[in-house]
């Protein structure tokens, strides 16, 4: 059983990395064109859909950005099929994954049709069939298979369920929100998954979710994830300006000025040489950082009313400004100064590599 939670974690990860430049791509399209429509007093592009001026052509490129987000779902439903199945079941992901956008099935049906294709298709290579009807399989069977498969078990069995499902959840998720206690807890949590495994697969699962509900109109979730996601690196950056030189190796001393362009853009593995120092006390402090950051942020009502860009260039994009700087600046600085009272990073690298090898460390989903 815990060999075939690993497959899935694997094929579900495959999927979620196709997907982040979609989703990135997609944000970044649609944000860019509304910014430079504030930046002439127009906050709503729509109503230029008809005209033919300089606005409408923001208009065009924002719609552009817009099919990059709806294809969200079609895009990891056909890449988690073909982490399963190779190229065979990459056309009944794909259909998969559109279908689960136009019966508002969601995530999980794009997730279950992607299975459902993969599946099938790693069967389908089992058929034996005479010599002639060889290059007939690849052409028609398998294709009529695996998409078939996918009509029925999504497109009739679970229809209605799935989408009964995703209403439910996305239902519940903005009452979560809207709710101020309710917020927090979910800010929470978000921050603290980010800072976890600084680019695993707890760490991506919490991104995930955050974008994911972009194709929902859902943005505070990325807001929560954007926020934490800075927190990290910035916070160890910051540490090195709050403490003296000789309190960090030349490596890590270096290594947190070079966070400040890791945290600006929302890298957070710039976190992880000072991280692998300390592991087992830094996860904790990055966690708590992560979540204070993400917390702050919604405590002081930070919001936006279209895709947020991820990193500091997320200011331009939400609507409350400065509770997104304060979040960010909360969850830093908490790190730090944690981060250094907790953990001494003067040691120099070779020191830190007998203590601890980075191979060794694993820090697996399934331990959380």
């Amino acid at each position: 059983m815990k060999k075939l939670l690993l497959e899935w974690k694997g094929y579900l990860m495959s999927g979620i990395s196709y997907m982040i430049p979609t989703v990135i791509g997609g944000a970044m399209i649609v944000g860019i064109p509304q910014i430079i429509g504030l930046l002439f007093g127009q906050t709503n592009l729509d109503k230029f859909k008809n005209t033919n001026d300089f606005f409408h052509m923001l208009y065009q490129i924002n719609q552009v950005g817009w099919v990059g987000i709806g294809l969200v779902n079609l895009v990891i439903a056909g890449y988690v099929a073909y982490a399963i199945g190779d190229k065979p079941a990459l056309g009944a992901g794909f259909i998969g994954g559109q279908l689960a956008t136009n019966i508002k099935a969601g995530f999980l049906g794009a997730l279950i049709a992607g299975f459902v294709a993969g599946y099938v298709a790693r069967w389908c290579r089992k058929i034996k069939v005479p010599e002639a009807w060889q290059s007939a399989l690849p052409l028609m069977v398998v294709p009529l298979l695996t998409t078939g498969a996918v009509a029925i078990v999504e497109g009739v069995i679970l229809a209605n369920p799935l989408t009964a499902l995703n209403n439910g959840l996305v239902d519940w998720v903005k009452h979560m929100i809207s709710s101020g206690t309710n917020g927090v807890v979910v800010a929470a949590v978000l921050g603290a998954m980010i800072g976890s495994d600084l680019g695993g697969p707890i760490n991506k699962a919490a991104w995930m979710v955050g974008n994911i509900l972009f194709i929902e109109g859902i943005y505070q979730p990325a807001l929560m994830t954007n926020v934490a996601i800075c927190c990290i690196p910035l916070g160890y950056a910051v540490a090195t300006f709050i403490y003296p030189r000789k309190k960090f190796s030349d490596e890590l001393y270096l290594a947190g000025k070079n966070n400040l362009i890791m945290g600006t853009f929302g890298i957070t593995e710039g976190a992880i040489a000072f991280t692998l120092v300390s592991p087992l006390k830094l996860l904790f402090v990055n966690m708590a950082g992560g979540a204070i950051g993400a917390v702050v942020g919604e405590v002081l009502g930070m919001h936006s009313h279209i895709p947020p860009l991820g990193g500091l260039p997320g200011i331009i994009t939400a609507d409350n400004k400065l509770a997104y700087i304060i979040g960010i600046a909360a969850g830093a600085l908490f790190i730090g100064i944690v981060a250094p009272l907790v953990t001494d990073f003067s040691a120099t690298a070779t020191e830190t590599s007998e203590e601890i090898n980075e191979d060794e460390i694993k820090i697996d989903i399934e331990d959380f």
